[in-house]
């Protein structure tokens, strides 16, 4: 692993069963670079996931996050990561000031009231400190949820379809928050559905499908690679091919469960 690959997946092996979830996938992350693990559902993303974050481990294979084997060494790896989920489960009759308070202690994290108010600035939600939690808008949930996983600086951050179910400007100000944290050197595995997301953020794409990593490439690159697939054309929609084309084509129109 170079100096500088803050993840290194190396031909990991998941079974449930009989049933090969994730088939010999591997990959790197830089630091500094948004990285999309994009597939349909049950392609192996979930279980991808689990397995970096040390929720479930490998039958086979390698994963190293800023240099720790996380089978071997889980405490260290999992201080170089911070995990934002889809859904997120702080009580929702904390204030928002509270939510960070407790989180910035349980990190060892300076938690006077400068240093949170600092925080909360950072998300524009200094005016929604005494705010309860439950009754924040989903864009500002979500928010919270990325600054109490990046409150520890970790070296990688995992989002896991961290913007599903936002309007379009709380979208996109949390594009704005995850590019600012590639700025300052953050690691960045991101996981979505959504192919504009992918295209407008992501420095690298992986598409997996059937627990098989397809295709790794920049979303400019993999357009030009495979325009003229007759596989992408035959699902393009007509004009420019774009990155959903690209995606459908390679993984198929048929719908998962």
């Amino acid at each position: 692993m170079t100096t500088n690959t803050i993840l290194e997946v190396n031909n990991i092996d998941i079974f449930y069963d009989t049933q090969h979830a994730v088939d010999g996938v591997s990959f790197g992350i830089e630091q500094g670079e948004i990285f999309g693990l994009l597939g349909p559902n049950g392609a192996g993303k979930t279980s991808t996931l689990s397995a970096i974050e040390g929720l479930l481990s490998p039958q086979s294979g390698t994963i190293m996050i800023a240099g720790h084997n996380i089978q071997e060494n889980p405490t260290h790896a999992k201080e170089n990561m911070g995990v934002q989920l889809q859904s997120t489960s702080f009580q929702s009759d904390l204030t928002v000031y509270e939510i960070i308070a407790l989180y910035a202690g349980l990190y060892g994290i300076e938690s006077s009231k400068q240093k949170v108010d600092a925080l909360l600035k950072e998300i524009n939600l200094e005016d929604s400190a005494s705010k309860r939690f439950g009754q924040l808008s989903g864009g500002q949930q979500q928010r919270v949820s990325l600054i109490i996983a990046t409150i520890h600086e970790p070296e990688l951050i995992l989002l896991d379809e961290p913007t599903t179910g936002l309007d379009p400007q709380s979208r996109r100000q949390l594009w704005d928050r995850i590019e600012a944290l590639k700025k300052k050197g953050h690691s960045i595995l991101l996981t979505t559905h959504s192919m504009e997301e992918a295209e407008a953020i992501c420095d690298r794409i992986a598409i997996i499908d059937h627990g098989k990593i397809l295709v790794i490439d920049s979303p400019a690159g993999l357009i030009k690679k495979y325009e003229d697939d007759s596989r992408v054309k035959e699902v393009s929609r007509g004009g420019k091919i774009t990155l959903e084309d690209v995606f459908i084509g390679l993984t198929g129109r048929e719908l998962r469960s």
